[in-house]
């Protein structure tokens, strides 16, 4: 039976076929003027061998019960429904019990659908609400630094996000945007909760056609339309945070910064400008001293400087720039420099942070407009940043610092993940390979055999968001979709939902976990309530079978609030921003008295533990940045045609500039090891003449795929970025991740290539009866 829908995703909006349940066409909406091809991944996705067709419970576990060894190296045995969700029953029963609720671990990383009910992060949160709770993960691994950071130096970060400035008065009020990461079109072209129209990037080409300037400071010229015209300045990687310093030091020499916003709406100037003229620390931090740090021309600064002094300026920061040592120090830096520019508070100037990190960032209006799944109250106290699950699980007990607090890490019996994908997200796979080790048992909900599915105890088969109906809407962007099951699950999988209102039956909540609804009816009473939700906002939304006929709604939410910091410059007194000071706070006394070594009270450069400027630098001489895919979304469906279209012998790609590849006697398409002392991976060769030399880029995003499955240490056949990152923190501020502070080295394969394998499921066998 062949059958044609409308579904939404965080890449974007399509009209979906699918005939015998697999999807066979996938084309864009009329609405998208620059569809994503992401969206050709739904191809033959539906069905297959890496599809989990039965709940599987792993080989040791089942018969030697929790803490058996063998978890990433077992068989699967498949069981029936009925026995799945009553181990998980009485596993959840048993922890809770023995060692309280704390000892649950339940994650979710939230990307898993663009679905408003169907969002797996709130499925499990509010299923282990109803079970007593569980501890939790705070932050993110997208601007962990940024949203620790903020709150202390502008008061609140979402009013900064809502406030910002956006491309349509960047095109009509502003003359140069400085880059800093630049505008990268792959991030661009995927959002949370949903894309209707993809105009991000057109925004941009629409300002520079307008005579806005642009100056990309990021380690690839393709981190920007080419249309931009940008100038564009190669720094070391790591080093973003000397190059800004350099900038202000060079506003404050000659006499050409805002020095009544910095008297009138700062605190701290004082001892910004005693530290840019090296009266802390006696090294004055001129435009010759970031560029020998930056490896830049001197005379390349002094002309941004220039530009920044006597043009109306916006300062970008990507998420990604944050994603390093000391990420803090980027943000406050660029703040800073903001502060001094005259820009900041002005139509088209200023700060705006994570510009096009996401698609609707600083496109539109940022509001919630879509109501979503209550998750309840969690009792447990007990949180962990997010980045931080190694250390959770190799050292249960240990204290640790976060934000000025002083906390300690508890002893996880039990890990619950729905949605998310740990083996692609977090850092130093081969010490998260240890760490997942200590939990005594891990339940899984996946669709496929990922790496995640392959290192679990207990797995249960869940459909895809092309078989569930929802409603989908990013924040940020205009569209409200409707996403209509493209398909039917295979016989016998169920939603996450049902999944969890079994289990809840069996332990007694069913009634609290449902509230008596069924999927649809909870997908219409979100509907019902978001008409409520953006009646508040002024906005209308049609009766739901106007709203599903049609397929999407338009909501005009233009943007037409002042611009964050215009009304602290018009009168600081009459509007504080929510600091302590009720200022922009260039330096913190508050952080100043966390008294963290590697976070200061101010924007510092502090020199990261791996960089291209060490001395000696020891024998990892490229750095390795691992940015986001751009054929894919994180890991998912990393099987998919689009995702398998940029890959080189089935390996992820791992670009070089030409020169670096000819010192190692490498060519284009050559199979090679990327490696460092915490790992090693197989890849395939991309030159571009666009990349710095001494710089490698490994896309994240790969599924694992161990030469020996269950050995720590041994090769990864498929290219997983995060095999050679480190798990160091940003800071004890923010214990952000830090994938971009990474040296690797890389080296031709020399013998026969391992066939990758990472799309294939465990050995499988049946239940004796």
């Amino acid at each position: 039976m062949t059958r044609r829908t409308r579904t939404a995703s965080h890449w974007g909006s399509y009209w979906v076929t699918t005939d015998g349940g697999e999807v066979t066409a996938v084309d864009p909406v009329t609405e998208d003027p620059s569809p994503s091809p992401i969206g050709d991944n739904f191809r033959g996705t539906l069905r297959g061998r890496t599809r989990i067709a039965r709940p599987a419970v792993r080989q040791g576990w089942l018969r030697d019960g929790p803490g058996a060894p063998g978890r990433g190296s077992d068989p699967y045995v498949e069981v029936s429904w009925e026995r799945a969700t009553a181990l998980i029953a009485a596993e959840i029963d048993r922890v809770r019990t023995a060692h309280g609720n704390s000892a649950i671990y339940g994650s979710s990383y939230g990307w898993g659908s663009a679905g408003r009910f169907h969002h797996a992060q709130s499925q499990l949160h509010r299923f282990l609400n109803t079970v007593g709770g569980y501890t939790r993960s705070v932050t993110n691994y997208s601007f962990a630094a940024e949203a620790v950071l903020l709150p202390h130096v502008i008061g609140d970060r979402d009013w900064l996000v809502q406030r910002a400035p956006r491309w349509s008065q960047v095109e009509t009020d502003g003359q140069h945007v400085l880059a800093f990461g630049g505008l990268p079109r792959s991030t661009a072209q995927v959002n949370s909760g949903g894309v209707g129209a993809h105009v991000s990037t057109d925004w941009q080409v629409r300002c520079a056609r307008a005579g806005v300037q642009f100056t990309l400071v990021a380690p690839s010229r393709a981190d920007s339309s080419p249309d931009l015209g940008a100038q564009w300045l190669p720094a070391r990687p790591g080093t973003d945070v000397a190059l800004m310093l350099g900038l202000c030091h060079e506003l404050l020499v000659t006499g050409r910064y805002d020095r009544d916003f910095l008297q009138r709406c700062c605190v701290g100037f004082e001892q910004v400008r005693a530290y840019l003229l090296g009266e802390q620390d006696g090294v004055a931090k001129t435009a010759a001293w970031a560029a020998g740090i930056c490896d830049l021309p001197e005379a390349s600064i002094k002309e941004v400087a220039d530009r920044v002094a006597t043009l109306r300026t916006l300062v970008t920061v990507t998420w990604s720039m944050q994603r390093q040592q000391h990420g803090e120090m980027s943000y406050w830096a660029a703040i800073t420099l903001a502060a001094m520019s005259g820009s900041m508070g002005r139509p088209g100037g200023g700060f705006s942070p994570g510009v096009s990190s996401m698609h609707s960032a600083h496109v539109y209006r940022t509001v919630s407009a879509l109501a979503a799944l209550p998750q309840g109250q969690n009792p447990v106290p007990d949180f962990i940043p997010v980045a931080r699950l190694n250390d959770m699980l190799l050292h249960p007990g240990a204290e640790f610092d976060f934000d000025g607090g002083r906390y300690r890490y508890p002893d996880i019996r039990l890990v619950y993940w729905a949605g998310g994908n740990p083996f692609h997200h977090h850092q130093d796979l081969n010490t998260l390979l240890r760490a997942w080790q200590s939990p005594e048992t891990v339940i899984v909900h996946e669709p496929y055999w990922n790496a995640m599915a392959k290192h679990a105890d207990i797995v249960i088969p869940v459909a895809t968001a092309l078989e569930r109906e929802d409603i989908a809407f990013g924040a940020g962007d205009r569209w409200v979709s409707y996403c209509e099951p493209a398909a039917d699950p295979p016989p016998g999988i169920g939603t996450d939902y049902v999944v969890f209102a079994e289990i809840s039956a069996l332990l007694g909540v069913e009634e609290e976990f449902t509230e008596g609804r069924d999927a649809a009816t909870w997908v219409r009473e979100l509907y019902r309530r978001s008409i409520d939700r953006c009646a508040d906002l002024g906005v209308h939304l049609p009766p739901w079978q106007d709203f599903s006929s049609a397929g999407a709604v338009e909501l005009p939410l233009d943007w037409d609030e002042p611009v964050a910091f215009s009304e602290l410059r018009a009168d600081p007194a009459a509007h504080p921003l929510a600091t302590p000071s009720g200022k922009v706070e260039l330096y913190s006394a508050t952080i100043a008295g966390f008294g963290y070594d590697d976070c200061p009270g101010q924007a510092t450069w502090l020199e990261p533990a791996e960089w291209l400027g060490a001395d000696p630098i020891g024998p990892y001489r490229l750095h390795l940045l691992s940015p986001q895919p751009a054929g894919k979304l994180h890991s998912q469906l990393d099987h998919g045609q689009e995702s398998r279209r940029h890959k080189i012998h089935s390996r992820t790609a791992v670009e070089m500039n030409p020169q670096d590849a000819h010192e190692r006697r490498l060519s284009e398409g050559d199979v090679v090891e990327v490696y460092n002392d915490r790992g090693r991976c197989l890849a395939g060769v991309r030159l571009n003449p666009d990349l710095r030399p001494g710089v490698a880029q490994l896309p994240t995003g790969s599924w694992y795929d161990p030469l020996e499955p269950g050995r720590i240490g041994t090769l990864d056949k498929h290219g997983h970025a995060n095999l050679l990152t480190s798990d160091r923190p940003t800071s004890r501020l923010a214990q952000g991740p830090t994938a971009h502070t990474c040296l690797v080295e890389v080296r031709r394969w020399e013998v026969p290539v391992p066939e990758v394998t990472a799309h294939e499921p465990p050995v499988l066998r049946q239940e004796e009866a």
